[in-house]
């Protein structure tokens, strides 16, 4: 299984695997890889804008032009195999909604 099997583009699922036939709109991805890889490739940029700018001191447009489009590249790129990897995670741990369940009731 790959991953183009389970994504169409960067952020929606097929409705089903084309390898397989799994049913994929009974998972709930959501996005949570959406938020997680923002949060890891914006600190990963940070501290590489950080660096940059120690050791070169480029003026501030230098970092818009540069680090803008290598987040939104970084992220995007990456969705479709977090999602991807979620999604098989879901799968394997037969991750499902909670539900309350009432106690027994005990004569």
């Amino acid at each position: 299984m790959r991953g183009e099997d389970l994504v169409q583009w960067a952020a929606r699922l097929r409705p089903s695997c084309r390898a397989c036939g799994l049913d994929l709109s009974t998972f709930n991805v959501g996005d949570g890889p959406a938020a997680f890889l923002t949060l890891i490739v914006g600190g990963g940029v940070a501290a590489l804008a950080i660096t940059v700018q120690l050791a070169f001191r480029p003026p501030f447009w230098v970092h818009v032009i540069l680090w803008v489009p290598i987040t939104a590249i970084a992220v995007i790129g990456l969705l479709r195999l977090s999602k991807a990897l979620l999604l098989a995670l879901e799968y394997r741990h037969r991750a499902a909604e909670g539900r309350i369940v009432a106690p027994d009731d005990e004569p």
